[in-house]
């Protein structure tokens, strides 16, 4: 096992010794469903601590052929399904945590030529005779190794779009950045799969993404991966049951997110926190100050705040979410801000009226927190 190359079940295992453990293991199905297709490629963009790191760690644990992952998932809903058995740890598997490599160094250009030594330096040591020591490209290597050994891999990239999250980085940075990730994956043979997470969904440079091979599933449309987003009710009656936990409280604080199939979604951590502290409150919004959300609202497009104002006594307001440029930074309108902070889970999304709403007790908190007085002396 190597630290990117076939990194191994520990941290699933981690995971699934936690105190309390909600068997998401189905995802692998949807995943198994794309192996080697031309749905192979994955985007999943979600708010900041809803699951994203853990399923990256389940499926590197599944796939990955240096570890028996056999005994690990035996008990959990993947085991029954039918190609729970052709898939596991038959796959080499690449994991990346774009946000580990960005840390360490400090430019584009920079964290680019450490992943790949990283990585090439790690497949260099299992496959001494096809890899050469001297590659500097990641993507030659790995075209090269196919050629001879006819091998596929599972990629799986985390936190893959922090640089657009960070202010630091231009326009082409990310251009950049993502011609990498393009160049890397798409058209290659040696991919069997491309499991992306985020919070953004991918990057728009004018009406078009350039990494417009992969699927992507976001809090605007989660498509097949719905149920894997939080909890469903079904999910969070359980542990309240379990846990003699109010599930009325329970709802009313955490739930509110929605998809036409999945119409009741919990944030994961809240309901988490709130059974292992015994008490409801506010845990995922404390994870980020209520600054980040006041800098968004005080920038006040087309009437944002009265609409702010409007939804903190219930209502909804209508939003088009087509123009949002999936960064932050871009803003032309109202619009673009409210469909941001869907993405962030500050806002819930209904897709079939184009509506977004505050979602629960928790995150209205969060709003009530964000809004000061105004320049004429009127608290908002």
């Amino acid at each position: 096992m190597g630290v990117y190359l076939n990194p191994g079940n520990d941290m699933f295992c981690e995971t699934v010794r936690g105190e309390i453990y909600v068997d998401k293991t189905e995802l692998i199905r949807e995943t198994n469903r794309r192996l080697k297709t031309s749905q192979k490629f994955v985007c999943i963009s979600r708010p900041r601590r809803f699951g994203k790191s853990m399923a990256a760690y389940m499926l590197a644990a599944y796939y990955g052929k240096d570890c028996d992952s056999s005994e690990l998932f035996s008990s959990y809903k993947i085991a029954t399904c039918d190609s729970y058995e052709k898939y596991l740890n038959k796959y080499n598997v690449i994991m990346l945590n774009i946000q580990d490599f960005f840390s360490m160094t400090s430019s584009v250009e920079e964290m680019l030529s450490c992943l790949q030594s990283e990585v090439i330096g790690e497949l260099g040591e299992v496959y001494p005779d096809e890899v050469s020591k001297g590659e500097k490209i990641l993507s030659l290597a790995l075209d090269r190794l196919y050629d001879k050994r006819k091998e596929a891999f599972v990629f799986i990239i985390d936190e893959w779009d922090c640089i657009l999250r960070d202010k630091r980085y231009t326009l082409d940075d990310q251009k950049k950045y993502q011609d990498f990730i393009r160049l890397l994956l798409k058209d290659k043979a040696y991919v069997a799969l491309a499991y992306m997470t985020g919070i953004l969904p991918i990057k728009k440079y004018a009406t078009h993404s350039n990494l417009n091979m992969f699927d992507e599933y976001s809090m605007i449309d989660a498509g097949d991966f719905q149920e894997f987003v939080g909890f469903t009710e079904e999910e969070v009656r359980a542990l309240c049951e379990q846990y003699q936990v109010d599930f009325d409280t329970m709802q009313s604080w955490y739930d509110g997110y929605t998809f036409p199939y999945v119409p009741h979604v919990y944030n994961p951590k809240s309901v988490v926190d709130s059974i292992r502290r015994k008490r409801f409150g506010s845990y995922w919004t404390q994870t980020e100050t209520y600054e980040a959300l006041k800098i968004y609202i005080d920038l006040n497009y087309d009437g944002l705040k009265e609409d702010i104002i409007e939804m903190l006594t219930g209502q909804r307001i209508c939003i088009y979410t087509g123009r949002f440029q999936n960064d932050m930074i871009t803003f032309k309108s109202k619009d673009d801000v409210l469909t941001l902070l869907v993405h962030l889970g500050y806002l819930a999304y209904d897709s079939e009226r184009s509506e977004v709403f505050i979602p629960n007790i928790e995150i209205r908190g969060e709003f009530r927190n964000a809004v000061t007085v105004d320049g004429s002396g009127t608290e908002m």
